[in-house]
């Protein structure tokens, strides 16, 4: 498994307009793994902060990515002299996860219910996703996927919630960052999670599950 760390450059066109629009970033980050996309297993979490303007890109992959052809269009600011990082910056993961183990985590998700839908003659339809816009609706969405995926949590916080729209997909998501501690239950189970994703709208920059040592 690859993580790769991406500085943006805010200044640049096409980072403006794909920043602004989920599907079209996701497009542009698929771009760097070719051929191989569909054994990619890409997630990625976009943050701005929101003092300096500064677009950090986080993308995980579990192939190597080519962020080079960014590189050379001016989409990456250029690394900083002096500063010691690189941009981009990849490196391998090798999780090392055991049960009972406490972390440090964040996530942006999309926490939504599925309300089935029926006609007249009550055939079920598809089903819609509803966002819950309620914090402890939020959270408790938080403690399913939580107990689903192996682990346990400890303390969670909720902020950065966001509403998003494609115009090319005629989609609008609400998402929202979660931040706090977990202790893993069952290993396994956790680290397909972390390699899958958690939750609904991948695709969109949600389901990348950050650790750090609590």
């Amino acid at each position: 498994m690859y993580l790769s760390r991406l500085l943006l450059n805010p200044r640049n066109r096409q980072v403006q307009r794909e920043t602004a629009d989920p599907y079209n970033l996701h497009r542009t980050i698929m771009q760097a793994f070719g051929p191989n996309r569909e054994q990619a297993g890409v997630l990625h979490r976009l943050e701005t902060d929101p003092r300096t303007g500064g677009i950090l890109l986080l993308v995980q992959s579990q192939i190597a990515p080519n962020w080079q052809p960014l590189a050379e269009k001016a989409y990456l600011l250029p690394p900083a002299p002096f500063s010691g990082l690189e941009n981009p910056a990849v490196k391998p993961v090798n999780l090392s996860l055991q049960a009972g183990q406490i972390l440090r985590f964040r996530l942006r998700a999309n926490p939504t219910l599925k309300k089935v839908r029926r006609d007249e003659n009550g055939k079920r339809l598809n089903s819609n996703r509803v966002p819950l816009v309620r914090e402890d609706k939020q959270l408790a969405w938080l403690q399913k996927r939580a107990a689903d995926n192996g682990f346990r949590i400890l303390q969670a916080a909720v902020s950065q919630t966001q509403k998003q729209t494609s115009r090319k997909k005629g989609i609008t998501l609400y998402t929202v960052q979660f931040d706090g501690r977990l202790q893993i239950t069952d290993a396994e189970t956790f680290q397909t999670a972390v390699r899958k994703g958690i939750g609904p709208a991948k695709a969109f920059g949600c389901g990348l599950l950050s650790l750090a040592p609590a």
